[in-house]
């Protein structure tokens, strides 16, 4: 991964905190937030080119085979990865639909996140991201941060992409999301004065 490529999204995460936790966390607090989040922005730009595919194969199962169980095989095979989100929602189509209403913004965060397969439940269960989206909503920030990490300033996506001003993105290969997590990891750690290893985290 270039090296510019990686600090400019390294320092981008990094002043997401400062922008939009200061004051609502505490310092130490940053990561409880921002580790998470990456992880969703992750999974969310993968799973979004087959959005539509999963959609129609569990309106197809629902409807057309009339199963009484979700079929997962065949939501994963639609998703084209181990792992699928059955709600409505995307990160993007939250934001571009958001309101000024926090409660509204909420429930549909949650019904994103609650339609994840088990195995991405698992994650967000560890780490304790509908707390974190429940004390964004009430402190009025939630939005904010949504809008960070779906800019299209940056590129958390294995695509290519451009920015609004024209300039190339490079696609972020799984080896390279795993090297920015392990720097933001590091970061906070230096932060709060911990081990490097503390909270090591496996690309």
């Amino acid at each position: 991964m270039n090296h510019s490529v990686h600090n400019r999204l390294v320092s981008f995460i990094w002043s997401i905190a400062d922008d939009c936790l200061r004051d609502i966390y505490v310092r130490g607090k940053y990561r409880d937030v921002i580790l998470p989040m990456v992880v969703l922005r992750r999974l969310d730009a993968l799973l979004e080119p087959s959005k539509e595919a999963v959609m129609e194969e569990l309106r197809f199962q629902k409807e057309d085979a009339n199963l009484k169980e979700l079929d997962e095989a065949g939501l994963r095979d639609a998703s084209g990865f181990v792992f699928y989100n059955t709600s409505e929602w995307t990160l993007q189509r939250l934001k571009d639909t958001a309101t000024n209403n926090r409660q509204i913004l909420e429930a549909n965060f949650n019904a994103y996140l609650n339609g994840f397969s088990a195995n991405v439940q698992e994650i967000i269960e560890k780490f304790k991201l509908r707390e974190q989206v429940r004390h964004m909503a009430v402190k009025d920030v939630l939005l904010n941060v949504l809008e960070k990490f779906t800019s299209p300033a940056i590129n958390l996506t294995p695509f290519e992409k451009t920015d609004p001003d024209g300039r190339k993105l490079p696609a972020l290969s799984n080896l390279g999301m795993g090297y920015v997590f392990e720097e933001l990891i590091r970061k906070f750690n230096e932060e709060n004065n911990e081990e490097a290893g503390e909270h090591f985290t496996p690309p």
